[in-house]
């Protein structure tokens, strides 16, 4: 690893494709000399099931505070629907992005940046590298992918309360079969994103 590199960030989206609900950019700070290997469950978070999440998303917190040195911190950016039918995933992705990096308050000299698929840190992070499949062959992006994934879940499940005729808390809106035949009978929410109904909203 380069001289002068003090941390590791793993960086994930999401929510990409869902017809409703925010997109969520999660982010995973440690410091070089961790061993991730103490969250050896840790895999892309898509082929985890929800409770084995859940249970690694408990042992990421609980191992916040407890090794003496180990500086680790996550957070998690969301983009509203609103903002996603605005300016398109594109540039939602970018914002969320850097508001994660920026919330760290990191030396961009000081830090390596992996990220997941197709995703870019600002160019100020010299630092940085996108690899395919990262969220399963880079531990660190595992992690940022499952944080975001349940910060997500539970974001959903709340709004499902507020919008309980759409089942939210079932699907955290992705456009299954339910899901489409719901905004058929109910018409949109506030949290759908219009730009991805097009098609459906406009067939009879």
């Amino acid at each position: 690893m380069k001289e002068g590199i003090k941390y590791i960030v793993g960086i994930d989206e999401v929510g990409r494709g869902p017809l409703a609900g925010p997109l969520a950019v999660g982010a995973f700070l440690a410091p070089t000399d961790f061993d991730l290997n103490v969250f050896a469950e840790a895999r892309d978070s898509k082929k985890m099931t929800a409770q084995k999440r859940e249970e690694c998303f408990k042992l990421i917190k609980a191992q916040f505070g407890q090794i003496p040195g180990a500086e680790l911190r996550f957070t998690v950016s969301f983009i509203s629907p609103q903002r996603i039918d605005k300016v398109g995933l594109t540039k939602s992705t970018r914002t969320a992005i850097n508001n994660c990096l920026r919330k760290f308050k990191l030396n961009p000299e000081e830090c390596l940046v992996l990220l997941d698929g197709g995703l870019k840190a600002p160019k100020k992070y010299l630092n940085q590298k996108t690899i395919i499949k990262g969220d399963d062959k880079q531990k660190i992006i595992s992690l940022a992918s499952i944080v975001a994934k349940v910060t997500r879940d539970r974001r959903m499940t709340r709004i499902s309360k507020k919008h309980p005729r759409y089942n939210f808390h079932k699907h955290k809106g992705y456009g299954t079969r339910e899901h489409r035949a719901l905004i058929k009978q109910f018409g949109t929410s506030p949290i759908h994103r219009l730009s991805f109904l097009k098609k459906i909203t406009a067939s009879p």
